[in-house]
């Protein structure tokens, strides 16, 4: 069985006109509440012990207890409330709880997550805490797990993990993203692939297959974090790459046919979406729930 993590604290009010799709993640969860063969559990909350294993504990401090300034408010995008900070709490949970299922059941899936620019002392770009950098020190410190891959193919750059990993090599951290996209300033990732603008399936597709293999088989991770983005899509008003519906599917079969022959744990994150209409994102992640039951069946 494999299982969905999810909470409706995923779903944080905003103002209205507020950019964010937060409706993307009820959405997802209806869809895959009528998809039978998956377990929908609920998202748990990292706890303060688990989230310093990534983030500098003053941060975790001012997130939780709402003392970020106006600058480090202005730099996540969302207004703080203590809802905005469960939220970052569960979101985080809930991918530390599906690597875990993952070391079980091979595969698990939280239907949020990605939050791959969040820093180990601030957030932005909408990230809070980074729950794959949470998830992959949890699960090195609790279950013996040495080598983490974290396959980010969201279309901007994880710089907020390339940075809290800079100087760990028992995590890779692989991005595949826009050359001319967000954030402005990159860090430096073990591997970075810079695509140009309107790169579409073929050229992706045969980047990733290419490159993929050849880390695995270099440093050859005990467990995998992907974060399955939905903004490569030719839709994606931020994305500037021309990736269809199809392509990305094709993306995710990848990824996750190459864990599954090698036996490696994968840990799935829907990472972003900023399709222009709501139902483009949903169909795309949702896409990627199934595929990982069609793969892991």
């Amino acid at each position: 069985m494999i299982h969905c993590f999810y909470t409706d604290q995923f779903v944080l009010p905003l103002p209205t006109g507020h950019r964010f799709p937060m409706a993307k993640y009820q959405m997802l969860r209806e869809s895959v509440q009528m998809f039978a063969p998956y377990s929908l559990l609920e998202a748990p909350a990292a706890t303060n012990d688990e989230l310093a294993l990534a983030h500098d504990p003053a941060y975790i401090d001012r997130m939780i207890h709402g003392g970020l300034s106006t600058q480090e408010i202005r730099a996540i995008g969302f207004p703080w409330s203590p809802y905005m900070a469960e939220r970052a709490r569960r979101s985080a949970g809930a991918t530390v709880a599906a690597l875990k299922s993952a070391l079980t059941h091979s595969a698990a899936i939280n239907l949020a997550g990605g939050t791959h620019h969040a820093f180990r002392d601030h957030g932005e770009g909408f990230c809070c805490f980074n729950d794959a950098a949470v998830a992959a020190r949890v699960i090195q410190r609790d279950h013996g797990i040495s080598r983490v891959l974290i396959c980010d193919l969201d279309v901007h750059q994880g710089n907020g993990t390339a940075s809290i990993f800079a100087e760990d090599n028992s995590v890779f951290t692989f991005s595949i993203h826009g050359e001319r996209n967000y954030p402005v300033r990159k860090e430096r990732s073990d591997l970075d692939i810079e695509l140009p603008d309107g790169c579409g399936d073929a050229s992706y597709l045969d980047t990733l297959s290419e490159v993929l293999p050849s880390i695995i088989a270099r440093f050859a991770p005990n467990a995998i974090i992907y974060l399955a983005g939905a903004d490569p899509f030719e839709g994606d008003r931020l994305g500037r790459l021309k990736l269809t519906k199809s392509g990305l599917r094709q993306r995710d079969e990848f990824v996750l046919k190459t864990a599954r022959d090698l036996g490696i744990p994968i840990a799935v994150t829907m990472a972003g979406g900023y399709a222009h209409d709501l139902a483009d994102i949903v169909d795309i992640h949702f896409n990627t729930v199934r595929t990982v039951f069609e793969v892991f069946a």
